[in-house]
């Protein structure tokens, strides 16, 4: 689905991203993890087509995206962001606007296709029945389902999401992650997700990618990246990292120095 060469971006002078490689497998659900400042949202905006790498290659299915029209990219692409700002526009028409890069030429109006597409949306990402309500009159939990429901509107392959668990409680946190799952399992939707809770990012993704400083540290299963030294090293704090009795996955806990003695 997507592959990575020696990607590198910058913000000026500042260099953000630095000779990225690595590849995302089609119904593949990678998952982006670091400190702050490591590069998340960066390769987020540069896979989208948002800012221009200074070096390297963002491939999709087999092609440059430096060679696609926005347009194109946005049929194959849908993003997700951390919030939604709280304009006077209902659910239904936000919902909408997902729609865009599939329009035709001079068409100004929904088809009865796009309609069709749209009222799915709401029901998959469970949002349906907020569909006449305006954006500023729900939660946040409601916002972020209707931000997923938008992109699915677009009908896309690709799925990128930037902490879309961020803010939420945790019960919305993992309706929200639920979804994505459902969608990856179901739909066939590849996924990649930058998450900041590590054992959100274990239990839910196939594969993670630890960034920091713009450089990848490690990638590869939940197991090979979450081990303790490694999280050590990178978040400059302590962790225990044990198997979560139900998932078999990584159970990642950050305890302070004081505790360290009683580390087992």
């Amino acid at each position: 689905m997507l592959e990575i060469k020696n990607l590198t971006c910058a913000y000026g002078a500042k260099l953000i991203l630095n000779q990225l490689n690595f590849k995302l497998e089609k119904k593949e659900f990678l998952g982006v993890i670091g400190p702050n400042g490591a590069g998340k949202t960066t390769l987020l905006r540069a896979i989208s087509g948002v800012i221009k790498p200074k070096e390297g290659e963002i491939i999709l299915e087999g092609r440059d995206t430096k060679q696609m029209k926005s347009k194109e990219l946005a049929k194959k692409i849908a993003v997700v962001p951390q919030s939604l700002s709280t304009s006077p526009i209902t659910v239904e028409d936000f919902v909408s606007l997902g729609r865009i890069p599939h329009y035709k030429r001079f068409q100004f109006l929904e088809t009865a296709r796009d309609q069709q597409i749209v009222q799915k949306a709401l029901q998959v990402a469970g949002v349906f029945h907020l569909k006449d309500n305006f954006i500023d009159r729900i939660s946040s939990g409601e916002r972020q389902l209707v931000l997923i429901a938008k992109a699915l509107a677009q009908e896309p392959e690709l799925l990128l999401l930037d902490e879309p668990t961020a803010h939420l409680d945790i019960g919305h946190q993992i309706k929200i992650m639920n979804l994505i799952k459902r969608l990856n399992e179901t739909q066939g939707l590849s996924v990649l997700v930058v998450l900041h809770d590590l054992n959100l990012a274990s239990q839910y993704c196939n594969k993670l990618l630890l960034l920091n400083n713009g450089m990848i540290i490690k990638d590869g299963s939940v197991w090979k990246v979450l081990n303790y030294e490694t999280l050590e090293t990178v978040y400059r704090t302590y962790f225990l990292v044990k198997e979560n009795p139900l998932s078999k996955k990584p159970f990642v806990i950050p305890f302070s120095v004081d505790e360290e003695k009683n580390k087992t």
